[in-house]
């Protein structure tokens, strides 16, 4: 992509005779060490090999931000020089960037994709795709933000055990902040169950009591996946409610 022009507008190219040309970008390590937090991963032909898989996903993302479709230009012909774009389309670019990316990634050992907002996620769980694209029924900020944010965490490339369970308990403290509406359409016994998974299993406190002896990664995704479906629920629930 690069050879065909796609990263020419962010961070230039060489011409036979001007030399390097610059891009937008005119120092890019210092915007790797600005955007992820990263350095000595640039230029990336001569640094990709030694790269880390958190690395690798860092850097795909980096270049998400920066990819631009070549629209317009000069053919330079002198020495095969060869296009010099001037017009470029970055939503078209960052399309064709995810199209690529995620036909690699999905011979990848593990089940990651390039999200349309640039993140490299997880992959969602055999039959759990839907619940990912569709909307939450709710136009409280509150919920939606917390919604959004305990699922990036815990889809996330290179999240750990504590960002998983906190995003599970993220996602109960959604569920307490809806405690009032649910005991409307549940069973106090129901409700309890609902609130008895997270405060009795090591998620949301810490003491004597907490139940500790279970695999974490598979207990957690259970879990994760067990609220974000009940909040979808709970949320259906209470609008179906609020228009009797």
């Amino acid at each position: 992509m690069n050879e065909d022009g796609y990263f020419h507008e962010a961070f230039g190219y060489i011409c036979v005779d001007a030399g390097e040309v610059s891009g937008t970008v005119r120092d890019p390590e210092l915007e790797m060490l600005l955007t992820i937090r990263k350095t000595g991963l640039w230029p990336i032909f001569e640094k990709a090999p030694y790269y880390s898989e958190d690395d690798l996903f860092d850097v795909i993302e980096f270049l998400y931000l920066y990819v631009s479709k070549p629209i317009d230009g000069t053919m330079h012909s002198y020495g095969h020089c060869g296009m010099h774009w001037e017009t470029f389309n970055k939503v078209l670019g960052q399309e064709e960037f995810r199209s690529k990316i995620n036909s690699l990634l999905t011979h990848y050992e593990q089940r990651y994709e390039l999200s349309v907002s640039g993140e490299v996620l997880h992959k969602p769980e055999a039959g759990f795709e839907p619940i990912f694209d569709a909307d939450l029924p709710s136009k409280d900020q509150n919920v939606v933000s917390r919604v959004s944010a305990a699922t990036l965490r815990y889809r996330r490339h290179g999240s750990t055990l504590d960002d998983r369970r906190q995003a599970v308990r993220d996602l109960s403290d959604v569920l307490e902040y809806l405690r009032p509406q649910v005991k409307t359409f549940l069973t106090s016994a129901d409700e309890k169950d609902l609130f008895n998974i997270a405060n009795n299993f090591g998620v949301r406190h810490h003491n004597e009591k907490q139940r500790t002896a279970y695999d974490a990664s598979i207990w957690l995704s259970w879990m994760f996946y067990f609220y974000l479906s009940t909040i979808h629920v709970v949320l259906r629930k209470i609008g179906q409610k609020t228009h009797e």
